[in-house]
């Protein structure tokens, strides 16, 4: 069976570095062709030349100027000049790779809404997109499902889908969704009660708004069960990122937003649930490593030997569950009702929390300030007019506009 060749599209974040060690454990199944990073260009190089990769891309434009340019170009000519492979700078130039003739598989594990139009660009392009980046669907969510339909489709007309379940179009790489993602073959759809999104709530699990006064950024990236980049770890610790989830599991899924539960589970061993109209429950357990979702997008509809040591029940010890709490974490219902309304509404609700993160991050604002400044800019938009989803361009101007909002309101705090 020929190799599947993919695309890493943030191949130096959590994600990409995670998703070329399953290469490593995977080389008679799994080839790199392309490789794209934001910043990290010698650990670019490093990578490009371990998996003898020629076609590069780095996000950042001013990146053509560094010494490390030449030793990057060098690396995808073949050392020869033969010019076969490619080197490209910019935003742009980083979606292109997504139109490899020789690709077959897109990991778009880029940061932020960035990824949106790689994940646009991937699907445009009929190839398999593995999804990493959750602002693809959050934002643009109402663009992407429809392109990934058609793929599917293309999929099943030239015999390249599975006999049976899904056509793997769009594979989410998500601990969460990947979980439902299992869950849900084999069964119909239609008698599907509840999504369960499981939480490990986060390090502040159980402190109320008075106690998250003065929190460093130190202390929320500590996240308690799983190893992420500092953005997510950031959206978890103030449960965005379930909140974003929810918005992805309504888009992957066709859910309405009555049937998604969030449940905190702490020990994070129960990835997600899905519910039945019979009572029924199925649950995927497994290790806390992502890894295991990672290879399962690449690896659909097979099953290959695992790339971490599986969970062992005689040491889980106890499993618990609890409601979250909204009310001290205000961002998932904020999320909620971003995605409840629609429209443009979630494109502003999400780059108004990357830029509170950022400032946060920077220590520049403040850790309840993030859902504070988020709520001030979709009120803002909402007072504006939420828009139908009709466009990319229309998207990265509502985003650059929430954007403004969002720094202004950070400045005058």
């Amino acid at each position: 069976m020929a190799k599947k060749r993919v695309v890493v599209l943030g191949s130096t974040g959590s994600i990409g570095t995670q998703t070329l060690d399953v290469v490593r454990q995977h080389a008679d199944k799994l080839e790199v062709v392309a490789l794209a990073v934001g910043t990290r260009t010698d650990e670019l190089l490093a990578q490009a030349r371990e998996f003898g990769v020629r076609h590069l891309a780095v996000g950042r434009e001013e990146a053509a100027g560094l010494p490390v340019a030449d030793e990057l170009l060098a690396q995808a000519r073949g050392g020869e000049g033969s010019g076969s492979g490619s080197l490209a700078f910019g935003p742009e130039g980083v979606a292109a790779l997504a139109h490899l003739p020789e690709a077959d598989v897109v990991v778009n594990a880029l940061v932020g809404a960035a990824g949106l139009r790689a994940s646009f660009e991937a699907l445009s392009a009929g190839k398999v997109l593995a999804l990493a980046n959750k602002e693809s669907l959050v934002v643009g969510g109402d663009l992407i499902m429809p392109l990934a339909a058609r793929v599917d489709e293309q999929r099943r007309v030239r015999g390249a889908a599975p006999k049976a379940g899904p056509a793997g179009a769009l594979m989410p790489i998500d601990s969460e969704h990947g979980a439902i993602y299992q869950c849900l073959l084999g069964e119909d759809e239609r008698e599907v009660s509840r999504l369960w999104v499981t939480a490990s709530g986060g390090p502040f699990r159980g402190r109320k708004r008075a106690e998250l006064e003065g929190i460093t950024p130190a202390q929320a990236l500590a996240h308690p069960t799983w190893n992420m980049g500092a953005k997510i770890s950031i959206d978890s610790s103030t449960l965005m990122n379930k909140g974003l989830e929810v918005i992805e599991a309504h888009h992957l899924f066709a859910m309405p937003y009555d049937k998604i539960e969030v449940v905190v589970q702490p020990q994070s061993a129960i990835h997600s649930m899905v519910e039945y109209s019979d009572g029924s429950v199925k649950a995927h357990l497994g290790t806390t490593d992502m890894r295991i979702p990672i290879q399962f997008a690449l690896s659909y509809p097979e099953r290959w030997s695992a790339p971490v040591a599986p969970l062992d029940f005689r040491t889980l010890g106890s499993l618990e569950f609890a409601a979250p709490d909204t009310e001290t974490f205000r961002c998932l219902a904020l999320a909620r009702e971003a995605g409840r309304t629609g429209g443009t509404l979630p494109c502003a609700m999400n780059a108004a929390n990357e830029v509170a993160v950022a400032a946060f991050l920077a220590e520049e604002g403040t850790y309840l300030g993030i859902a504070a400044c988020v709520e001030a800019v979709m009120e803002a938009h909402a007072a504006e007019g939420v828009q139908q989803v009709e466009s990319l361009g229309q998207l990265e101007e509502v985003d650059a506009w929430a954007r403004a909002k969002a720094r202004a309101w950070v400045k005058a705090r």
